[in-house]
């Protein structure tokens, strides 16, 4: 394995590189995109019936312990009770932007490595190319055993690159599908909250 890496040339490298940061990133989304990070289970319901009882000593406490982004949603919106819909609907789309921010991170990253770790391996190709084609001209093409160097070389860096970008292309649009879901998630933790909230305030 090590030879063939080695033969693959310079650009292996790079590659290799942008596989285990690729690699890294997708390890870190996967822990910070789980459920429990967001919204754990059964969270939702029992603020819905605290909300009902207008508990929001309780909500506020529930929401802070459970430390994740529905929960910080939801925080921001009890701390705003009793001022105006428009006021409070403010404060949770900053609230929201910021998390959804927070769930793409490091996105950006994994598109990179996509983009980039084919376009690492064409660049072989054509380096591997360059050096079989200068083995033509100083030696012709009596021996093939003499070109085959080049052409190994521009073979392997292109199925390196491909073999690292395909996979970092589907983790970035897993990363963004699965930010996308609790994106949505937490609209409609906030939508909900601000019906509760925004019907206290105006009945006060």
């Amino acid at each position: 394995m090590t030879d063939l890496i080695v033969s693959g040339g310079p650009v292996m490298l790079p590659i290799g590189l942008a596989s285990v940061i690729g690699l890294a990133v997708l390890l870190e989304r996967i822990w910070a995109l789980r459920q429990s990070a967001i919204s754990p289970a059964g969270m939702v319901e029992e603020v819905d019936e605290l909300f009902r009882q207008k508990r929001w000593g309780d909500v506020l406490a529930l929401a802070r312990k459970a430390d994740c982004a529905a929960g910080r949603v939801l925080v921001a919106a009890v701390e705003m009770r009793g001022r105006r819909r428009s006021e409070i609907k403010e404060r949770l789309e900053e609230v929201g932007r910021r998390e959804a921010a927070a769930l793409e991170r490091y996105s950006a990253v994994l598109g990179t490595i996509a983009s980039i770790a084919p376009l690492l391996g064409l660049l072989g190709t054509v380096w591997g190319m360059i050096l079989t084609f200068d083995v033509i001209q100083t030696e012709g093409i009596g021996v093939v055993a003499n070109l085959a160097g080049g052409i190994s070389q521009a073979l392997i860096s292109t199925m390196a690159g491909l073999t690292v970008g395909i996979p970092a292309l589907v983790a970035h649009r897993w990363v963004l599908a699965r930010a996308d879901g609790h994106v949505l998630s937490m609209e409609e933790v906030g939508l909900n909250s601000l019906e509760h909230v925004a019907s206290d305030g105006e009945g006060a």
